[in-house]
C-alpha cells in the first residue's frame, strides 16, 4: 500500500470519532438549554365566559357567573378516563371539607354516564359540574390536558395547577385561602 492510502486509513477513525464527539456536544448542550414553553402558573386574568351544560341538571350554566362571588373557587378539569384524575380525587374530597372554597368540575371530553359512574364510585367533591364535550372551552381556558386546576377569586384566575392536585398543592391552596 502506498503511504497516502495508509495515512487515509489511519485518519478515518479519528475523523469519525471527532465527528461523533462534536454531535454529542451539540446535543448535550441542547438538553441543558431547553426551549420548552412552561406556562405561568401565577397569573391573574379574568375568567373566560362560556355557556356549558350541567352534568346533573338539564340546564345551561354560564361559567363566568359561577365565580363572581367573594369566595375562592377551584375549577378542576377532569375526566373519567384520566388515570391522574383518580389519583388527585382524594385530595379534592379533602379540600371539599373546607368551607372557604368551592370546587367546580369541568368534565372534559367524557361520556355523561362514565362521568357519573366515576363520581358514584369515588365521591363527588364538586359544587357544580359543567360538561365540555368537545374540549373547546378547556382550550380557551388555556388548559393543556387533564387534570388541570385553576384557583379563582372574584372572577380572576390567581393560580394554575398543571397536573393532578397532590398533598403539596393541597397545602398551598389551603394556605392561600386562609
Amino acid at each position: 500500500m502506498s503511504q497516502k492510502k495508509e495515512m487515509k486509513f489511519k485518519f478515518t477513525p479519528i475523523i469519525i470519532v471527532v465527528f461523533f464527539f462534536i454531535i454529542f456536544i451539540i446535543f448535550f448542550t441542547g438538553l441543558k438549554n431547553s426551549n420548552i414553553y412552561t406556562p405561568n402558573i401565577n397569573i391573574e386574568k379574568k375568567v373566560p365566559s362560556f355557556t356549558l351544560n350541567s352534568l346533573y341538571a338539564d340546564k345551561e350554566t354560564v361559567t363566568e357567573k359561577i365565580f363572581d362571588d367573594n369566595k375562592f373557587h377551584l375549577m378542576n378539569i377532569w375526566s373519567s378516563w384520566c388515570i391522574p384524575c383518580r389519583e388527585e380525587h382524594e385530595f379534592l374530597m379533602e379540600l371539599k371539607i373546607n368551607e372557604k372554597i368551592q370546587i367546580t368540575g369541568f368534565n372534559y371530553k367524557d361520556k355523561t354516564n362514565n362521568a357519573k359512574k366515576f363520581l358514584d364510585e369515588l365521591g363527588n367533591p364538586y359544587t357544580k359540574i359543567v360538561i365540555d364535550g368537545d374540549g373547546t372551552a378547556s382550550i380557551d381556558w388555556g388548559a393543556y390536558g387533564v387534570p388541570e386546576s385553576f384557583l379563582i377569586y372574584q372572577n380572576k384566575i390567581i393560580k394554575r395547577y398543571i397536573g393532578p392536585i397532590n398533598g403539596k398543592s393541597l397545602m398551598e391552596i389551603e394556605k392561600i385561602i386562609e
